[in-house]
């Protein structure tokens, strides 16, 4: 099996050693020989590989990424790169979950697939269960603290993670691998099992010219985690085929990709101060209901049937098609060309009241509001009024109604990634990138029905919404915009004094527009809206309310010249000492520019600041046949540094402003290999942040701010790995301790930190004659720790919203190939 799932990825870094690590085909094509070993590709450090450039970075490859479970999520297996926190509330890998590079929140982070970038287009997040299946990733490698000049990102602040699909085989062969696990915490008697099954077909080498290719698909279903309702049901597809062009390295390849998860919230209804201390306590269940009960000629009260947190659906269909090139045109002149269209479609559930009648002013529509006529509740919550619309079919309109209500999205992204390379002579190289990245961002927030128990009768709504008496689809959002990247970027690359100066010096320069429509009234500066049905209706809101802010279209640009430079000193052909600067600019997310229209134009809150900073990297770096060893220090300097967090209450994410903020710390990692089936591998990491100034949060008063850290980032981590082989077993035991965080920036509240431990172990069938099938067993968070993976944060709030870790679990896999 491991030969199957290597080969590939062997012959590429056999053939062309340069294109591994980076993100884009050009700039794999223009680091040169990046890898500097002096071993082979099957001989690395069992997957872990440091390669040799100006930059921190990192590499994780397949040999080590087909240990930890299969279809975890990817970034669960970068947990084991140095800076990197990855926090999985899931198991299986079949959620999402808190990330951080260096303490920069996945938003501040490019994450990109063959170049294409995975961020969401509107604020940047990461949605780490909607991205490749383990087994067709060939690496990732982790940037700490800097960007690729041709990077497609108008975001990346703190690093970037690049992965490589695999390259197809040019043997055919074919893998089927089939995984059962379930939860074994203690004190649980319930059955929450785990199903999955992959298969993958490489074609080999089919056609006069090379053609080649591979297809897969895998399905995995499993129960919520720590509630007794709902679960995950997730179905991925993918394929490549490779083109290559005459024998010098061109090529042409296009890949797709296609997930689709119908998932629950796993369950986390705890605060910061309230979570469970016990392994027992953390499982608990949510009663079974019914929506209330219909009667005609009264006003019929909603109950909460169907509210509940842990009855929230976040289903999602993304796909990608990605197209790679490589073009000689002359002697040392050479072309690529990453195009590529990408396709979401999730949403975030939840509910609200409906109804049927007319808002107090007579109106139907979308609004936060109180309203005197619903006794459930005298607070301000979302209501949709339908204006006469029977919807619990009792035969009068005069009823509140509970109602699916989430929060819809729907992109299509467009791109692609263009670089002009010519190598001056062997020591001298130049190029010229040109990117372009444009998506539709479409959020919208239509109404479904519920089943009697609560139940979606479809999970997304818009695709049958609820209208009004008049036929209008109503709304609780409803916004379009139009986010364009055209960036152009050159870079040198420089060998001097025999290849013992490396120089590395270029700029990007991002010009970032965002064409924003909002079609609602927004009422305040957080971006919050009320959304009439009719013209009529938001002519009476803003005649009432002259200080909201009219539906309305803005356009709002942003560009900055972000110099780039690198240089490595190799003392020998094993030590050298890097250092690398590099600027970043970070533009504001949707959320906050929304908010911004409620602002005229030309003041200074209708047009906020984009984030910049100053990054600086110094290290040094051994590696050898059997030794690999980065030791990295890192300082960064923010300016308007922008910090987020998803609101599960509101289903949105909310931002602030933390002013200027230095961060700086101290990444290492040494891999060790003395023979060929025994390798150590340790790595840690120490991060501190210091916000310089108070932040004001009235007209008179500030938050205690001024040299404290920023929430959410621990302060330090460090674990390590011991892999080995006893004759037809192999054996994998990793370790990771967390320290502790912050829940809010004045640093009044801290969450525990945590040492989770993890075990693998193969065995081979090859002495039965099955060479390449074996069993594979995981054990994930052995010693079933109780924590805290990662929770909701802000200026000043002692307690937010706490989701747990996963809790232990084990699966065995069944892998069979030829």
């Amino acid at each position: 099996m491991k030969k199957l799932l290597m080969c590939s990825a062997a012959m590429v870094v056999a053939a062309m050693p340069a294109l591994v690590h980076a993100q884009s085909t050009g700039s794999q094509d223009f680091e040169d020989a990046i890898v500097v070993t002096g071993a082979r590709a099957d001989e690395s450090m069992a997957g872990v590989t440091i390669p040799d450039t100006p930059k921190a970075k990192v590499t994780i490859e397949q040999e080590l990424i087909a240990r930890q479970r299969p279809g975890q999520a990817i970034n669960e297996t970068l947990n084991l790169v140095p800076g990197v926190s990855f926090s999985n509330q899931d198991p299986w890998g079949s959620l999402g979950g808190s990330f951080t590079i260096r303490g920069f929140s996945a938003d501040r982070v490019s994450q990109t697939i063959d170049g294409i970038p995975l961020n969401d287009s509107g604020n940047y997040a990461l949605y780490t269960n909607q991205q490749l299946d383990p087994e067709v990733i060939e690496s990732a490698t982790v940037s700490l603290g800097s960007t690729d000049v041709d990077s497609p990102t108008a975001s990346a602040a703190g690093g970037t993670i690049n992965i490589r699909s695999l390259t197809p085989s040019d043997e055919m062969g074919a893998m089927f691998s089939a995984s059962y696990g379930n939860i074994a915490a203690r004190g649980n008697d319930d059955d929450r099992a785990y199903h999955r099954v992959f298969g993958l077909f490489q074609t080999g080498v089919f056609t006069s010219i090379g053609t080649k290719a591979w297809f897969s698909a895998s399905r995995g279903v499993n129960d919520s985690t720590f509630v007794n309702y709902g679960g995950v049901d997730k179905q991925q597809y993918n394929g490549k085929v490779y083109q290559p062009l005459g024998s010098n390295g061109d090529f042409i390849s296009i890949a797709g990709h296609y997930n689709q998860n119908r998932n629950t919230f796993n369950g986390s209804t705890y605060t910061t101060s309230s979570f469970p201390g016990t392994a027992e306590s953390r499982f608990y269940e949510t009663p079974s209901c019914t929506t209330d009960t219909a009667e005609a000629g009264v006003t019929d009260i909603a109950n909460s049937c169907g509210s509940a947190f842990e009855r929230r659906y976040n289903p999602s269909n993304t796909g990608n098609v990605r197209i790679n090139s490589r073009f000689t045109l002359a002697q040392g002149l050479t072309l690529t060309v990453d195009p590529s269209f990408q396709y979401t479609k999730a949403n975030g559930g939840g509910t609200s009241y409906g109804y049927e009648g007319t808002n107090a002013d007579g109106y139907s529509g979308g609004y936060y509001t109180s309203d005197s006529r619903n006794t459930a509740t005298s607070s301000s919550t979302q209501y949709y009024y339908f204006g006469g619309v029977d919807l619990n079919g009792d035969g009068d309109t005069q009823d509140f109604v509970r109602i699916l209500s989430p929060s819809q999205t729907e992109t299509k992204r467009y791109g692609v990634i263009a670089n002009l390379g010519y190598e001056i002579d062997p020591n001298n190289r130049v190029r010229l990138s040109y990117t372009f990245d444009r998506a539709r961002h479409r959020q919208t927030g239509e109404a479904g029905y519920l089943t009697l128990s609560g139940d979606p009768v479809d999970v997304f709504p818009v695709n049958d919404p609820i209208t009004d008496a008049d036929g209008n689809v109503i709304q609780k959002r409803n916004r379009l915009s139009y986010a364009t990247l055209n960036q152009i970027a050159g870079e040198y690359r420089g060998s001097f004094a025999d290849d013992s100066i490396v120089l590395l010096a270029g700029a990007r320069a991002p010009f970032f527009t965002r064409d924003l429509n909002q079609y609602c009234v927004t009422t305040d500066a957080s971006g919050n809206v009320a959304c009439p049905a009719t013209q009529a209706g938001i002519d009476a809101l803003l005649a009432a309310n002259p200080s909201y802010a009219a539906p309305q279209s803005r356009k709002i640009t942003y560009s900055k010249l972000l110099p780039n430079l690198g240089v490595t000193y190799k003392f020998n052909d094993k030590a050298s000492l890097f250092t690398s600067y590099a600027k970043n600019l970070s533009v504001p997310g949707t959320d906050a520019l929304y908010g911004a229209l409620y602002f005229d134009e030309d003041s200074s809150s209708g047009q906020p600041k984009p984030e910049t900073s100053d990054a600086f990297d110094l290290g040094f770096r051994y590696q050898s046949g059997i030794i690999q060893a980065q030791l990295s220090g890192w300082y960064t300097r923010y300016n308007n540094r922008l910090a987020s967090a998803y609101d599960a209450d509101c289903d949105c994410t909310v931002t602030r402003n933390l002013g200027r903020v230095d961060k700086y710390g101290i990444d290492g990692s040494v891999a060790v290999r003395p023979v060929k089936d025994l390798m150590f591998y340790v790595f840690g990491s120490y991060l501190k942040s210091e916000i310089k100034d108070d932040i004001q949060t009235s007209a008179t008063a500030y938050a205690a701010t001024a040299g404290k850290r920023e929430a959410g980032a621990p302060t330090y981590t460090f674990g390590g790995r011991i892999q080995g082989t006893l004759g037809p077993v192999d054996l994998g035991l990793q370790v990771k301790r967390t320290g502790e965080r912050y829940v809010n920036d004045i640093n009044t509240v801290k969450l525990p930190g945590y040492t989770l431990v993890d075990l693998d172990a193969r065995f081979s069938l090859a002495q039965f004659g099955l060479e390449k099938t074996f069993f594979q067993l995981n054990v994930t968070n052995l010693f079933d720790k109780v924590y805290i993976g990662y929770s909701g944060t802000s200026l000043t709030g002692t307690s937010g919203t706490a989701y747990l870790g996963a809790p232990r679990a084990i699966s065995g896999s069944m892998v069979v190939a030829f």
